[in-house]
């Protein structure tokens, strides 16, 4: 089908609490047809990750990939729920395909477990740390209508993109 339109900031569909997905409907082609629309949705926007909601459809549904050093595989989480977080916190720089131009340094947990379903619709159980814990925690909020800009606790680091290239970029940045 091709990419979606991503919602931006100001788009109610970003902060409501997203719907689980039934499970029958995981198999289906139109299901499937979605989450690879998404998948490709995200790439040509240059993002490691994208949750539905960011496409105009309130499901808990989230896709995720980075490759290279230090990044994490092509991950699918269906209704996902985080058992654990690590009392260990790190704080990243991060962006948003929803929120342009800006990006923040958020503190989260360093490490993660995640409950879900893959596309397949089998159970999994998933440890995660630094930039696949982030992005995870990043995605998830977006499924209960949260930006990354509403977790900043310091809205100082708050910078427009060309600042953040000409004042911070040696500091790694993530656009989720």
């Amino acid at each position: 089908m091709g990419a979606l339109n991503i919602a931006k900031v100001g788009n109610p569909v970003l902060r409501k609490i997203a719907d689980p997905v039934e499970p029958g409907r995981i198999g289906s082609r139109s299901f499937q047809n979605f989450i690879d629309d998404m998948f490709e949705t995200m790439v040509q926007n240059e993002g490691i990750g994208l949750a539905a909601p960011q496409v105009s459809r309130s499901e808990q549904v989230v896709v995720m990939a980075c490759e290279g050093e230090g990044g994490f595989p092509e991950t699918v989480l269906i209704n996902p729920k985080i058992v654990y977080y690590s009392p260990q916190v790190g704080e990243m720089w991060e962006g948003c395909l929803s929120v342009d131009n800006l990006r923040g340094k958020v503190t989260r947990p360093s490490t993660i477990r995640v409950q879900y379903v893959d596309r397949d619709g089998v159970p999994q159980d998933l440890e995660a740390s630094g930039l696949y814990a982030v992005c995870i925690q990043h995605e998830m909020d977006h499924l209960v209508g949260k930006l990354f800009v509403d977790r900043m606790t310091d809205m100082s680091t708050l910078t427009q993109l060309a600042e953040f290239d000409e004042y911070w970029k040696q500091e790694p940045a993530t656009v989720i």
